[in-house]
């Protein structure tokens, strides 16, 4: 059979995927939000944003296939498709879907193998991170923050990561809507919730602590007064590619085994 050669990464998680798996000669061009691995920006072309992408430049690649993420990326593919261009457009929200993703990129790139490897390792740490957290008596609730104006809670597989590392979500009802307006929250029903540890990762920009502290009311949130209000790196947490385990759970790990610690010592 004969494989893509020349591949366009629209997001940063097939880049990943793709170094990963030893394929990285096949790339051509990526998202100028590439973060993983960080090799990937200094070895190929920036040709596209996230919602945005330079069409010309990428058909100046002569690409036998592009790959993106989301819905988000629906217009970028359409340009491309009638352009002529094979374009697949993962749209992976849950941890599952995140492996479906690399065994579904190996097959493209005829590495299923090593995408099954690599799946296998990923899963290891799944399983550990599982068995470590069914040791906790207690599990402590945690309000995740995707972005401060308007507030969002946590997408569905950092909901999920939360739960495989030891913690209770404050808003799983709302963290399965795929769209970012259907997981809009208050200061009011974060309150309600009482979280004992928030963690922010504001999509694009440096999560701020101290305005986060001075929330009207939030003053007396277990989070705060007890310093349990933390950063994760957007690209660690919010970009659905293997770094949401390699790097993003064992964040959340470390500030939930953190809490642990602290309320055994405060009873």
């Amino acid at each position: 059979m004969r494989y893509p050669k020349r591949i366009v990464c629209l997001t940063t998680e097939p880049t990943e995927v793709l170094y990963l798996l030893g394929e990285q000669d096949r790339i051509v061009g990526i998202s100028g939000y590439t973060t993983h691995p960080a090799i990937a920006r200094k070895e190929k072309p920036k040709v596209s944003a996230f919602t945005s992408a330079k069409i010309d430049k990428i058909l100046a690649l002569q690409p036998d296939l592009v790959i993106g993420f989301s819905n988000l990326q629906a217009d970028i593919a359409a340009s491309l498709i009638r352009a002529g261009v094979e374009v697949h457009i993962f749209n992976q929200r849950s941890v599952a879907q995140v492996l479906n993703m690399i065994a579904v990129t190996g097959a493209l790139v005829g590495a299923t193998e090593k995408a099954a490897q690599l799946i296998a390792t990923l899963e290891k740490i799944l399983d550990e991170a599982q068995k470590t957290a069914s040791k906790f008596t207690i599990k402590p609730k945690v309000y995740f923050e995707e972005w401060d104006d308007p507030m969002m809670c946590s997408i569905r597989w950092a909901m999920e990561l939360i739960e495989l590392a030891g913690g209770a979500d404050c808003f799983p009802e709302l963290s399965h809507f795929h769209s970012a307006k259907d997981r809009i929250v208050t200061p009011q029903q974060v309150v309600e919730r009482q979280p004992d540890i928030i963690i922010g990762s504001w999509c694009g920009k440096k999560f701020q602590p101290e305005q986060v502290m001075t929330r009207k009311g939030w003053e007396d949130l277990p989070a705060v007064k007890h310093g349990f209000v933390r950063e994760i790196k957007s690209a660690d947490i919010l970009q659905p590619g293997p770094s949401l385990i390699t790097h993003g759970l064992k964040q959340i790990q470390a500030i939930i085994q953190e809490w642990q610690i602290f309320q055994a010592r405060s009873v």
